[in-house]
């Protein structure tokens, strides 16, 4: 299995047959692994869980065209990572600056919840991504995301735990000679933010310890 993002990946059984049901329902949706967006060198890269079922799987952009995108693309265009306060397709404007948005699985799970053989499958890509190109922080985007993350440096998941606003130093990568710091929030979806167990001030507070760190040199 190549380490390279594959658009027509089929290797986990369980989604490959899920998307073919989705697209025989949706003709007109992606429906099928999504790729990263944003810049290739960036020092920021937000890992996301998996693509939702109206948002990034209907328009094949991370967090693009659902409610859990309303919130992260708003806090990026205030806090100068992006062009536009509003992600609505994979073609309109919206451009990242120094940020890039990726998943722990790539392709939409039922229910939203992938298998743990599923992550570990795709977690090849993200390991990849972080090779290739070695950002200064990583923000994940729940607990998921968190222990994609780790296992994507080769780390066990017990070594550091999740908390919103937690904090947690990475070991350099092969390519990088600097450590890389890991920030998690909760997660943006449509049920954290209206029940405010994750509020804009608490996502900002976040973004403004990320904007701190980049900006030290």
């Amino acid at each position: 299995m190549s380490d390279s993002f594959n658009l027509d990946c089929r290797d986990c059984p369980r989604l490959a047959g899920f998307l073919d049901q989705v697209r025989r329902d949706h003709p007109g949706y992606h429906a099928r692994p999504v790729p990263a967006f944003g810049d290739a060198a960036a020092q920021l890269l937000i890992v996301g869980l998996a693509p939702g079922m109206h948002g990034a799987n209907r328009t094949g952009r991370p967090f693009t065209g659902d409610h859990a995108g309303i919130l992260l693309y708003r806090s990026l265009h205030e806090f100068g990572f992006a062009s536009r306060a509003v992600s609505e397709a994979a073609d309109d404007p919206l451009v990242l600056k120094n940020c890039r948005i990726s998943n722990a699985v790539k392709c939409l799970p039922p229910q939203n919840k992938p298998l743990p053989e599923e992550m570990r499958c795709c977690n090849r890509y993200l390991a990849a991504e972080l090779r290739q190109r070695p950002p200064r922080v990583i923000l994940a985007l729940g607990s998921v995301a968190h222990q994609a993350v780790l296992m994507a440096c080769g780390l066990k998941r017990a070594s550091r735990k999740f908390a919103h606003h937690a904090v947690h130093d990475l070991p350099p990568t092969q390519d990088s000679s600097e450590g890389i710091r890991l920030y998690d929030s909760y997660h943006c979806s449509r049920y954290n933010t209206q029940t405010k167990r994750l509020t804009e001030a608490m996502f900002h507070a976040v973004f403004r310890d990320i904007v701190a760190e980049l900006e030290q040199q």
